[in-house]
């Protein structure tokens, strides 16, 4: 009964800016725990960014500095905003919460 609705992805060049949507639906109780994973052509998927269950941002040390994390809890939307973006970041960027998961995003930055 909870779905997950990434948007916000396109094409970028290198330096630009993206800001990802999720929006949630159902018996959602709390946005703690949902968070951001992407995943690159041959990668495995990766944590980006999570809200954690008090409700603080985290950050791997990798994606700190061009990350943000925020959410809405009324319109039970979280965003992910990507700063100074690079080629590396493409991927196709998932939304997460518990066992749930988004169908996904396309990010493409070009050189």
């Amino acid at each position: 009964q909870v779905q997950l609705v990434e948007s916000g992805g396109g094409y970028v060049q290198a330096g630009g800016s993206l800001r990802l949507s999720c929006a949630a639906s159902g018996s959602i109780i709390s946005m703690d725990g949902m968070g951001w994973y992407r995943q690159a052509p041959g990668k495995q998927r990766e944590l980006v960014a999570q809200i954690t269950s008090v409700g603080y941002p985290y950050y791997p040390n990798s994606m700190k500095g061009r990350f943000t994390i925020s959410r809405d809890s009324a319109k039970k939307t979280v965003y992910l905003q990507i700063d100074s973006l690079k080629p590396e970041d493409t991927a196709v960027y998932y939304c997460n919460l518990d066992a749930h998961w988004g169908r996904g995003t396309q990010v493409t930055v070009s050189s």
